[in-house]
């Protein structure tokens, strides 16, 4: 995008693909939201990566897992309802995923007399529906990575799937399982953290796109 101009009233006007437009304070403010959304779930995941590294022997430590999960589940619905993708279709999907899981979760949390760490890691098939909130998640990181060349999301993209997939056919041990946890945690935080320091436009995208899109 190329900034043009400033109007009277001080917004930005910038020149898309399909026509000039402004960025508004309540697009900075949705900008704020997904950013934050994602800083929560980021925290959320690693401290539940901590809690079930360090403390996986204790069934409190275990039980707080859960409520853990709920809170990175809920702020990554957060982020998903205010990130900027230009495909409606594959933004509705991601959000559908984000669901699937969060069912798949409630059910198996119901359903079992184990914690819900525990249930997922001693039944890996549980993945086969859960494992749809780390696909909404991975989706972000796969956009981030297209649009914006990050590191981090490169290298989570292949990782996320190599770490779900791995448990699911018993083909990875447990030390690289742990491991890859491990890194997936601290390269999700790094990418939240960058993401606060990042030029607000860059998230709004090319509004003129999405009009034009809403439009056709």
């Amino acid at each position: 995008m190329t900034q043009l101009l400033k109007s009277p009233n001080e917004l930005e006007v910038y020149q898309g693909q399909f026509g000039e437009f402004t960025i508004t304070q309540s697009d900075r403010a949705g900008v704020i939201v997904y950013r934050a959304g994602l800083g929560i779930a980021a925290l959320c995941f690693a401290i539940g990566t901590t809690l079930v590294l360090q403390h996986g022997n204790n069934p409190t430590a275990l039980q707080a897992v859960t409520a853990v999960f709920a809170c990175f589940w809920i702020a990554l619905g957060v982020s998903l309802a205010t990130v900027h993708i230009y495909m409606v279709a594959l933004h509705r999907l991601l959000q559908v995923f984000w669901a699937i899981g969060g069912v798949a979760a409630l059910v198996v949390a119901l359903q079992s007399s184990e914690p819900l760490a525990l249930a997922v890691y001693d039944r890996p098939a549980t993945l086969w529906g859960i494992g749809f909130v780390f696909v909404a998640l991975n989706g972000i990181f796969f956009k981030e990575a297209f649009c914006f060349n990050r590191l981090e999301t490169k290298l989570l993209t292949p990782a996320v799937p190599l770490l779900i997939l791995g448990h699911i056919s018993g083909l990875m041990s447990a030390d690289k399982e742990q491991f890859l946890l491990a890194v997936w945690a601290a390269l999700f935080i790094i990418f939240a953290v960058r993401k606060f320091v990042q030029p607000m436009p860059q998230d709004i995208g090319d509004k003129s796109v999405f009009e034009y899109l809403k439009n056709k």
